[in-house]
């Protein structure tokens, strides 16, 4: 007897169809599973047969061939489990042959029959309404992730044996619904605010800068001075993220298995912060079966590199693709998957291995050389690319003891939203968002300035020794503050501020 069951995959953070083809026939009892399946795919036929017997149901004493279509793909994962199980089951004709085409089946199963949360769930439900299928069986877990797909219906079971009688008719499931706008609204509340950072006003400025273009930046100054904790705010003062930009975001999560069980949906932008003991592979992802890194899973937000010196170099120089084209590209001598990894790089580092350099209440124990050294760790086209330096003194007690309270999160975020709609309307032909991923042949058109401006980038220019990339960071940046305060032309004391916030060649060319 023949029978075949829909189920899903994912490649990249998309979902494709893979038709499971059941085969039961008379012959010596075996178990076999074709259509380059991996480890847990092969495993699987030990958790089929104890869950199909557990459950009450006869497990055939014959020889079963279980095909997984396309066979030319690799299939990896637990979520196979379920629909292998029901296959066997329509093709012992315990489960209607008719139903099992209207669905797609996914889950993992345990011994006793129990169904298991499974990753990918979203993309998968976004493949079945393109497929137009009628409905995803899904485990219950799995639910809101897969209703947050519209015209798709999820029906969320727990056991194997609902599973078959769902399908026979013998039990009716109310396909899951969420209420969509609810759920991106709920999940859009950040827990940090900036009305909750004392002093750093020069600090706040500059991130708003970031924020408002879309800017890479890096943060400068001691130990305890308050750099991680304007960093974990950063994501509160950004614009609010689209639906399409949650469901992207979603996506890459749902695919590394990171999804919490209890959102479904990611509408608050992401913040990575990885240890610099991460490997290439963890950074931008990679493995025998490509999983996407920590520069996928900032995308559409933020990624915090604590310490930035004490990342290996060759870690380090991984970032420059990705930053400059916003996508990841994974290649394995049988398939390529691409992840997308548009973020906003933010960095910390201390001004000295000590960390005490410039500190009027400390003592710096380091040399010139050895502060040079540290520095240098950091390469010059990775710094370049970085268009925000700014200098994080450690703040007073009167600052920290002060009783008034800093702008909120939610007053930065309107400037920011207020700078990002400009720029929107400025690149609505182009295909970009925001002033950071201008070209150099964008940045003449639009960052022209007058004599003044000129003279003072020139002298910028010589005295610190800037780069001609470094030099084209700066008119992005003073484009930005230009739109912050709703300015058609780019003024001197727009560029002036921008020179400001390259503090680390000014460190530099003063060594």
């Amino acid at each position: 007897m023949l029978a075949k069951v829909l189920s899903a995959s994912c490649y990249g953070i998309d979902a494709y169809l893979v038709r499971v083809e059941v085969d039961v026939s008379p012959g010596l009892p075996g178990f076999s599973t074709v259509g380059l399946p991996d480890t847990a795919v092969r495993e699987s036929k030990e958790r089929i047969k104890a869950a199909i017997k557990n459950c009450g149901y006869s497990f055939p004493v014959k020889q079963i061939t279980i095909n997984l279509a396309p066979a030319d793909i690799r299939k990896e994962g637990s979520a196979f489990d379920l629909p292998m199980a029901i296959g066997i089951l329509s093709a012992t004709g315990l489960v209607e042959k008719k139903t099992i085409e209207e669905f797609i089946i996914l889950g993992e199963l345990s011994l006793d029959g129990a169904v298991r949360p499974i990753r990918g769930a979203l993309p998968i439900a976004d493949c079945a309404r393109k497929e137009k299928v009628r409905g995803i069986i899904l485990p219950k877990e799995n639910a809101t992730e897969g209703a947050v797909v519209s015209d798709v219906e999820v029906y969320p079971v727990e056991s194997l044996p609902e599973t078959v009688q769902l399908l026979n008719g013998e039990m009716e499931i109310q396909p899951h619904k969420i209420n969509l706008a609810e759920l991106f609204r709920e999940k859009s509340v950040y827990s940090d605010d900036f009305a909750d950072v004392k002093g750093q006003i020069h600090a706040k400025r500059a991130l708003e800068v970031a924020a408002a273009g879309g800017h890479n930046i890096l943060m400068i100054g001691p130990p305890g001075a308050g750099k991680t904790m304007l960093a974990r705010r950063l994501p509160s003062i950004l614009p609010r993220m689209s639906f399409e930009e949650a469901i992207e975001t979603t996506k890459i999560h749902s695919v590394a298995g990171l999804l919490s069980l209890d959102d479904g949906l990611m509408a608050r932008r992401p913040f990575r912060s990885p240890h610099h003991t991460i490997s290439n592979a963890g950074l931008v992802g990679g493995g025998t079966y490509p999983l996407p890194g920590e520069v996928s899973l900032a995308h559409n937000g933020v990624l915090f590199l604590d310490e930035l010196p004490e990342f290996p170099r060759n870690v380090l120089e991984t970032l420059r693709q990705p930053m400059e084209d916003g996508v990841v590209t994974i290649s394995r001598a049988s398939h390529t998957v691409s992840y997308p990894a548009r973020f906003m790089l933010l960095a910390s580092m201390n001004p000295c291995p000590c960390g005490y350099f410039g500190d009027p209440k400390h003592n710096c124990t380091c040399t010139p050389l050895q502060i040079r050294r540290y520095i240098s760790k950091i390469s010059g086209p990775l710094l370049d690319r970085i268009d925000i330096h700014i200098d994080v003194p450690a703040v007073s007690y009167r600052e920290l003891a002060g009783k008034n309270a800093g702008e909120s999160s939610e007053e930065i975020r309107k400037r920011v939203e207020e700078a990002r709609r400009i720029q929107l309307n400025r690149f609505k032909e182009i295909g970009i968002y925001a002033n950071a991923q201008m070209s150099a042949k964008l940045i003449e058109r639009f960052c022209k300035i007058d004599a003044d401006s000129k003279k003072l980038l020139e002298m910028a220019v010589e005295k610190l020794g800037l780069s001609a990339r470094a030099h084209y960071r700066i008119l992005k940046v003073a484009r930005t503050i230009a739109d912050l305060e709703g300015a058609e032309e780019i003024k001197s004391s727009h560029i002036a501020e921008a020179i400001q916030y390259r503090s680390l060649d000014r460190k530099l060319w003063e060594r």
